[in-house]
This record gives structure tokens, sequence and C-alpha cells, in this order.
């Protein structure tokens, strides 16, 4: 099933995890509507700018894969909503802080987060769509402080 013209449901399905601990990983029809929302809004948008195959990392997580993965009890993946892209060594010089201000600056989004990494490139990228909280905008750079994954502002503008 295609979610829009270059993402197909299974790319965002896919974890070693589930299969690792045999989890059912399948989303209810609600959960694929979201899907198609931010595939159609955010991933479509970006693919088309880019011009090469962007990759997903992470999509739709059931309750019991998000559990598993120590994935945050609020997550957006858990309703179809987010999706996780890592570009970096695998298209034509598109980096994981290209994807990352190509979606602060042009698309709309609930939530983006620059993903661990470094001052100049996060490890990958996490952007959210929640119908209806398009303008939000959160932005945040996620790190670690005491083995604990923490949050903060964005403030690199």
């Amino acid at each position: 099933m295609k979610l829009s013209k270059n993402l197909s449901l299974n790319e965002t399905l896919v974890s070693k995890t589930a299969l690792r601990l045999n989890i059912d990983n399948s989303p209810t029809e609600e959960h694929i509507e979201n899907l198609k929302y931010i595939a159609e809004k955010v991933f479509q948008p970006m693919r088309e700018h880019f011009g090469v195959p962007i990759y997903v990392s992470s999509g739709y997580r059931s309750e019991e894969l998000n559990t598993a993965i120590g994935g945050s009890k609020t997550s957006f993946h858990r309703f179809g909503m987010a999706l996780d892209l890592d570009q970096d060594g695998r298209n034509k010089g598109i980096s994981n802080c290209d994807v990352f201000y190509y979606i602060k600056d042009n698309l709309s989004y609930t939530e983006l987060i620059w993903e661990f990494g470094d001052d100049s490139n996060p490890g990958w990228v996490h952007v959210a769509l929640a119908p209806g909280r398009e303008e939000e905008k959160e932005t945040l750079i996620a790190y670690k402080s005491n083995g604990k994954t923490k949050y903060k502002l964005w403030d690199r503008d």
C-alpha cells in the first residue's frame, strides 16, 4: 500500500526489534490515515524537493513495540503521526541537517527534533504531524544527561 507517491506503508512499519521479539506492529485504519497525512504533508514534499529517496528509520510503533524500545509513553509514533528520518551516508550529499532545516523552514509540523548527533548534524531527524496541530511547530534538540534522554527548545537560529 502506498501512503504517498514515494512512501509505502511497509517502509513505515519495519522494525528489527519487532521482528526479533515477535511483536505485532500492525496499524489500525486510523493509524494508516495518520501515516497518509504525514506522508502527503511532510514526506512527499521533502522527497520532491531533494529529488532522492528519503530513508525512514522509524514510523508507526504499536504500543508494545514502543514500550520494548523505551519510547516515550506520549510518542506520536504510537498514533502513526511521526517519522524518524536518517539520510546520512545514503544519498548524494543530502544530510540529516539538510532534512531538518528543510522541514523547519518550509513545512508544517507539530514537533521537529534534532536527535542527538552534534552541533553540525543530528544523528537523525524526528518529525511529527498531528491533524489539527500543524502549526504548533515545537522545535527541540534531544541530548543525553546522566544516561537519560532530555529535550531543550531549539535555540540555534
